[in-house]
């Protein structure tokens, strides 16, 4: 990756998200963070000094393109990391058509959505996609059918985008962390109605970690699908 790369990134706020942005931030490289709405936009520039920020409500992927329209957007996107996501578990005889909508909203479609607005830029730079997707994109269990079809289509999403966009030299990683110490991690565990405890799963900075070494890579090589698991 080139120094001084620009990367625009969702889910900046915390957990994997906040540790890459941590990362790249700090060796210089120009970010361009999402944000739901103005004033979360004003708490992650303050966190990051320099970084420009970008609003729009993920949750409602239809008005993104309005959104964008009265904002600057980066001429140039060396890398757009997909990273921001949320969980609502439940059995499928009890999740309402509200909570599918949301799920697939924010973590599907905004993607898809986001994709779409910054190719042009990414052709150019001949950058790299990466979707943050989850094991639950690979494998579905009782009460995780919302999310976990949300992350199956995820890596849909990443897998034609890959075979479209190959010849334009833009790269696509799929990043499948297992269970990761996050607010996300505090909030399935209450849905679960178990104790949560950090030090048992996955450090956000070890994803991290995996991600900034698909980003870079020689343009020799492609990471294609990254599965990271708890170690302990």
């Amino acid at each position: 990756m080139a120094v001084m790369a620009t990367h625009v990134i969702t889910g900046a706020g915390s957990g994997i998200g906040a540790a890459v942005a941590r990362r790249l931030h700090a060796r210089g490289d120009e970010l361009v963070l999402h944000a739901r709405d103005a004033g979360r936009a004003k708490e992650l520039a303050a966190e990051l000094p320099g970084a420009r920020t970008l609003v729009g409500d993920l949750a409602d992927p239809d008005k993104l393109s309005w959104a964008f329209s009265h904002q600057t957007l980066p001429d140039r996107v060396d890398s757009l990391l997909h990273i921001a996501g949320v969980v609502d578990l439940g059995p499928v005889g009890e999740l309402t058509p509200k909570s599918w909508r949301h799920q697939l909203n924010v973590n599907l479609i905004a993607p898809a959505e986001l994709t779409r607005h910054f190719l042009p830029q990414l052709r150019v730079a001949q950058g790299h996609v990466v979707f943050v997707n989850s094991g639950a994109g690979l494998n579905a269990h009782a009460d995780w059918s919302a999310y976990a079809a949300s992350k199956h289509g995820l890596k849909a999403l990443a897998d034609s985008l890959r075979h479209e966009e190959h010849a334009n030299g833009v790269r696509v990683t799929s990043v499948y962390p297992g269970r990761t110490a996050s607010p996300m991690q505090a909030k399935v565990h209450q849905q679960e109605g178990k104790e949560y405890d950090a030090a048992r799963w996955i450090d956000p900075e070890s994803v991290a970690t995996t991600i900034v070494m698909a980003l870079d890579l020689p343009r020799d090589a492609e990471v294609n699908d990254l599965t990271v698991r708890p170690g302990r």
